[in-house]
């Protein structure tokens, strides 16, 4: 039998890097072996990918270094920043060099790069439709990863792009989830108006990137959105009540009102939910259902998502 091929996963114990280490453990008779890194290798998390199977290594996306030895020997590697831990788009596009730099140092054959698109290519700093935040962003977490696209790109390493899309599991775990309004009916608040907005459920992320890297060749070099559906918050309001058995409406707020909130990263989200509003044919259309589909053959939709996560959602 050939040898399995290693996929070297950045993030391991993270949102998305976790469901693909489960999607390549998941796949015994898969070409492909999973390589965890992890800054903590002695966390309760990575101790348990070790006993699924998965070679854990200690890495840090601050360390070029330990990058390098992490993956050498790989053939591919998933690539990811963590901005909500640190809330800085300058680690971000460092902790994106670093990775792109450790990869062309290990001859990496494919890498997958966990992006998004940066803002100000439709939303220049001169457009006043939003502010602009930390002196050069219009949307700090979306437009520094973008930025980094061309780290990759320009030093030849073999480069899938893969545009995600909003979290479901934000219902869970960024306090996104009903709430009880003044007139105590329970209700989603988002600034989307009536545009729709791409959603997957989180281990989807790395099940499709599990899928990119079983087509290899084939899409390197390419751009690959992915969503799990693409929903009004109407239609999420709807689906809500269907699973909880109890009406939930939806609240459309204006951006300026989201933005007012007052919570670590309002301002940044509500300039999210501008853009992908006001660029909603470019935005959904960048994140094709079918493809992802292609992909990930057990792709869940929305329904389905609520179905087998509402009783993690806390109703307030």
């Amino acid at each position: 039998m050939p040898e399995k091929k290693v996929i070297a996963v950045v993030g391991a114990t993270g949102a998305q890097g976790s469901g693909l280490v489960r999607a390549i453990l998941n796949d015994k008779a898969g070409n492909f072996t999973v390589r965890a890194l992890t800054r903590d290798s002695g966390s309760e998390k990575a101790k348990e990918l070790e006993k699924s199977g998965a070679e854990v290594v200690a890495a840090d996306v601050d360390d070029v270094a330990s990058l390098k030895r992490a993956f050498q020997g790989a053939y591919g590697a998933y690539c990811v920043t963590f901005f909500w831990n640190h809330f800085s788009p300058e680690k971000e596009l460092a902790n994106a060099a670093a990775m792109a730099e450790a990869a062309k140092h290990a001859g990496l054959q494919h890498v997958i790069w966990s992006t998004l698109e940066d803002t100000r290519r439709w939303v220049p700093l001169t457009d006043n439709r939003m502010p602009t935040l930390m002196g050069k962003y219009k949307v700090p977490h979306f437009d520094a990863k973008g930025e980094s696209d061309h780290l990759f790109v320009n030093l030849g390493v073999p480069t899938t792009i893969m545009l995600t899309s909003f979290y479901w599991d934000n219902f869970i775990h960024f306090g996104m989830g009903p709430k009880k309004g003044a007139d105590g009916k329970l209700a989603i608040t988002l600034p989307m108006g009536d545009k729709k907005l791409p959603g997957i459920a989180v281990e989807d992320i790395g099940k499709c990137a599990y899928g990119i890297f079983k087509r290899g060749h084939e899409l390197i070099g390419k751009t690959i959105g992915i969503a799990g559906g693409h929903l009004t918050g109407s239609e999420m309001a709807a689906a809500f009540s269907r699973a909880l058995g109890r009406e939930v409406v939806y609240n459309a707020v204006p951006p300026e009102v989201y933005r007012g909130f007052g919570f670590p990263g309002a301002e940044d989200l509500g300039n999210m939910f501008q853009f992908k509003c006001d660029f909603e044919e470019y935005y959904c259309g960048a994140r094709d259902l079918k493809l992802a589909r292609s992909l990930n053959p057990s792709l869940q939709t929305f329904d389905q998502w609520l179905a087998q996560n509402k009783s993690l959602i806390p109703i307030e």
